[in-house]
């Protein structure tokens, strides 16, 4: 939601200023949708759970909001289906067990609706494809930066052991 709400405001109309805080849900009931499509009943999927594969679970990794704007429950409280796991921070986790409301399945038969915002969003002007380039660019870049950290950490200690 963060880099898609930026470009909202960026261009600032009363539609587009509509859509803020509702990307990211959308993205992963679409994610969700895709893995329907090949876990939940798929043909070729069948063929290897004959064989004896594991379904792959989709993950909602470090579900905190960072918009203080929007409900602090919100990435956890609409993204509840079968087979999912969710990590969160430690602060929405307590949100959650102290407010959040959970009504059941809030993922299975939600892709129509999600692809209709993400139609919106290319309406008002956000350019999806370059979105999430930057957000995987991003994403890469963390990650390289976490491993590279590691590795500094883990040669300090063999160091010291010599």
């Amino acid at each position: 939601d963060s880099e898609i709400d930026a470009r909202l405001e960026k261009i600032g109309t009363e539609e587009a200023l509509a859509l803020r805080g509702q990307a990211g849900v959308a993205n992963a009931r679409l994610a969700y949708a895709a893995y329907e499509e090949v876990f939940v009943g798929g043909a070729e999927f069948e063929v290897l759970k004959a064989d004896g594969a594991l379904v792959q679970r989709p993950l909602w990794a470090s579900t905190g909001v960072k918009n203080p704007g929007y409900s602090d429950t919100l990435y956890v409280t609409e993204l509840v289906g079968p087979n999912t796991v969710n990590t969160m921070p430690e602060k929405t986790m307590d949100a959650v067990a102290d407010h959040g409301v959970v009504t059941g399945d809030t993922l299975t038969g939600t892709a129509g609706p999600s692809q209709e915002m993400f139609d919106k969003l290319e309406a008002v002007g956000i350019d999806l494809t370059d979105v999430f380039i930057v957000l995987e660019n991003e994403g890469v870049d963390k990650f390289e930066k976490s491993w590279q950290e590691l590795l500094e950490a883990t040669q300090g200690q063999l160091d010291e052991k010599k």
